[in-house]
């Protein structure tokens, strides 16, 4: 019982300290690229590639984004991978996708890249590739944030309270930032299932 009473007052603890002002550009940003009739690739590894692929479904349904991740797609994920390399494969991705300056790259990390620690190096050479293509780059990640703070025009960086837990806060919070953006008053174009039965 010790360990779930820490483990949820350290999620009221994210919760209160979780940059609001950092969501609220971020929903201003997305708003904008559904304006200029952009598209969204979401990239991830990990926790971050299950998030990816259930935030395509969200955006799409819920908010008429077109939206695409790398993960859906198991036969090219993995030709590349044995092709290409693993550190190249979400770049190479988006230039077969065509990334615009009127597209976003959406980043759910715990670490963010990181290419002298070679760590998610792949996120870290999509997001260069998404700089030169002049697209918008976001993310929802954790520690300090990693490659993807650096360059992001807007990111939400989960606070790390504790140093055991930063991987489970974090992928469970790129989830809550995303249900609250795709329910965002603002954002949503369609009725949830379960909100439209009376």
């Amino acid at each position: 019982m010790d360990y779930i009473k820490k483990y949820f007052t350290e999620v009221m603890r994210i919760a209160e300290l979780i940059d609001k002002d950092q969501i609220n550009k971020l929903i201003g940003e997305l708003k904008e690229i559904k304006k200029n009739q952009g598209r969204l690739f979401f990239l991830g590894v990990g926790g971050g590639a299950a998030n990816a692929s259930h935030a395509v479904n969200d955006f799409r349904k819920i908010c008429g984004f077109e939206a695409y991740t790398p993960m859906d797609n198991i036969s090219e994920l993995s030709a590349r991978v044995n092709d290409e390399g693993w550190e190249s494969i979400f770049a190479n991705w988006l230039r077969g996708s065509q990334l615009c300056a009127k597209d976003g790259v959406f980043v759910f990390s715990v670490g963010g890249g990181n290419k002298e620690k070679n760590i998610s190096s792949n996120l870290v050479e999509a997001l260069k590739y998404a700089k030169e293509a002049g697209a918008k780059i976001f993310g929802i990640v954790g520690r300090d944030g990693g490659h993807t703070a650096k360059v992001a025009d807007a990111c939400v960086i989960v606070p790390p309270i504790n140093s055991k837990t930063i991987t489970p806060h974090t992928e469970s919070f790129q989830a809550v930032v995303w249900h609250l953006i795709i329910s965002h008053p603002g954002m949503k174009v369609s009725e949830m299932k379960w909100e439209s039965i009376k």
